[in-house]
């Protein structure tokens, strides 16, 4: 059995320390998935962790795909080895001039067409839902969305109204920015380690 958090570890991909997420939200731990990425065989590594379990899920008649959507950025290299490794498209959405999340490139969605949304870390689940707006707005259908690391807190609803396959489920101690217990010790200043706008 594949061991992806020591494979995370090994990149230096899952971080300690104090964070501050694109959500606005602080952390005390925070994976930067490009670290693993940088690395081809061991991302195709984790990622059959989690295409195995949806061809699995095809065999047995549960789900039926036609491509995979990725949302930029972290999602464009995961959406491409999943769909190499599912033997489907893959292609992806990225933020226009609004900072709405759209499929530009001259990409394209067939009615019915049936779609995986791909990303590297799902702690809101809000690029997916965008994502997926952009899907449905298209005709196309969201069957299910995958990630390298489900960090949704313990106690957090389900995020999406489809299934979510994780490679690794690590939940996450998030505060409000006002309410940060690493702020209130003071120790050290929170840090902003993603390429995402905190809004």
């Amino acid at each position: 059995m594949t061991d992806v958090a020591a494979i995370l570890s090994s990149c230096k991909a899952m971080l300690t320390g104090h964070f501050l997420l694109s959500s606005g939200k602080h952390s005390s731990q925070y994976f930067q998935c490009a670290r693993l990425l940088q690395h081809p065989e061991k991302a195709a590594e984790v990622v059959a962790t989690v295409a195995d379990r949806i061809k699995a899920d095809v065999k047995a008649g549960k789900l039926a795909v036609d491509s995979v959507i990725g949302p930029a950025m972290g999602g464009i290299v995961v959406a491409y080895e999943l769909g190499r490794q599912l033997g489907t498209p893959a292609f992806f959405t990225e933020r226009n001039d609004e900072g709405v999340m759209a499929l530009r490139r001259g990409f394209e969605i067939q009615p019915g067409e049936k779609i995986i949304i791909a990303e590297d870390v799902v702690t809101t689940g809000k690029s997916t839902l965008e994502t997926a707006e952009q899907i449905q707005a298209m005709g196309g259908v969201v069957v299910a969305s995958i990630c390298v690391v489900d960090r949704r807190p313990a106690d957090a609803e389900e995020p999406f109204p489809w299934p979510l396959y994780a490679a690794l489920r690590q939940p996450a101690v998030l505060w409000d920015a006002d309410a940060c217990e690493l702020c209130k010790e003071g120790n050290t200043p929170a840090v902003k380690p993603g390429s995402r706008k905190v809004f």
